[in-house]
């Protein structure tokens, strides 16, 4: 495993104890209580996670993949097994005629360099059903941001301008730095390049990666919830962007898949095994809704024999995960409040 992610593990007991500062759960408290104001966007579940489902909720948003369709997963790092599976997505892919995308990382690893990564892509089965298209293969390019506060710019794969419309295909879990990863998360570490990874994870000071995997997260993440916020609101702003890239948004939707659910990223070679049972496939035109309802169904699950909910609770917590939400309705990404149409 690589050294951040050592670090991460290091210090995931201390992370766990921390709590949140007042101010930050005030303006949180705020952004709820202000919810009712906003017009609800609507969230499509199914409690079906099936090929056929993935398809029918797709279909039910309404907005057709048209022209060069780049369907956006999580490839897995080799080691892993949690990671959405070929047989589950392929029938959608085939439907909008899809390519999947994925972009190297910046940790090391086996997803690190565009030959290896091609190897865990081929051993994990997504060439047998997909063309797929490793975006930053042959450099990156900018994309502006609205939210500058961390970050100036997003660092993102040149092949991103071969696209016309992005289908954010995620699945739902924990996350090392994050607390958890959803369509916000796959938009914004997962479409940059390894550099612009880099750019995210140091919210705005750095964006040189090294085959070693040092991320440059932000001075004192580790602390507390708070010194981690900067990393996820510059998650939030990457996202931002991307979402803007594709037409306005109009060229872009989103599905979380929750399935699989461990407290470890698929990025992670070996991660813990899945604690809480399946929940469903939701999908919606807005990204903020579609991550603050998963968030919703975890945080409201009982902890009982089926449902191991606290250690990700902590760990959503520990890192100010819900964060990333909050900071994309302030900054008119979308709304955390939502209606909920079940298929």
């Amino acid at each position: 495993m690589n050294r951040f992610f050592f670090i991460a593990s290091a210090f995931a007991l201390l992370l766990s104890s921390c709590g949140g500062n007042n101010t930050s759960k005030k303006a949180e408290a705020e952004a709820d209580s202000n919810v009712a104001k906003s017009e609800a966007s609507v969230v499509y579940f199914t409690k079906e996670i099936t090929p056929e489902s993935l398809v029918k909720i797709y279909k039910a948003l309404g907005r057709e993949a048209t022209g060069r369709v780049a369907v956006k997963i999580s490839t897995g790092e080799m080691g892993g097994n949690n990671y959405l599976k070929p047989a589950l997505i392929a029938p959608l892919i085939k439907e909008v005629k899809g390519t999947i995308v994925e972009c190297n990382t910046a940790y090391g690893g086996s997803r690190a360099e565009t030959s290896v990564h091609k190897e865990t892509i081929r051993a994990h089965g997504f060439y047998d059903v997909a063309d797929v298209d490793i975006m930053d293969e042959e450099g990156e390019f900018k994309i502006p941001v609205k939210d500058d506060k961390w970050i100036k710019y997003d660092i993102v794969g040149s092949h991103l301008k071969n696209y016309d419309f992005m289908i954010n295909l995620a699945h739902f879990k924990g996350h090392a730095m994050g607390g958890f990863g959803g369509v916000l998360k796959n938009a914004s570490i997962g479409v940059a390049s390894p550099n612009g990874k880099v750019n995210i994870h140091s919210a705005g000071k750095y964006e040189t990666a090294t085959l070693e995997g040092d991320l440059h997260a932000p001075e004192g993440w580790n602390e507390s919830p708070e010194k981690n916020t900067p990393f996820i609101e510059s998650m939030s702003a990457a996202a931002q962007a991307v979402h803007e890239y594709f037409n306005g948004g109009k060229n872009i939707l989103y599905i979380d898949i929750m399935n699989n659910i461990s407290i470890d990223c698929d990025c992670d070679s070996h991660p813990h095994d899945p604690t809480i049972q399946d929940i469903g496939i939701a999908a919606s035109l807005d990204p903020v809704a579609l991550d603050k309802f998963c968030l919703d169904q975890v945080f409201n699950l009982p902890n009982d024999e089926n449902n191991d909910t606290k250690a990700l609770l902590e760990r959503i917590n520990s890192r100010h995960g819900t964060r990333i939400v909050y900071r994309g309705e302030e900054m008119g990404l979308g709304t955390t409040n939502y209606k909920v149409v079940n298929l």
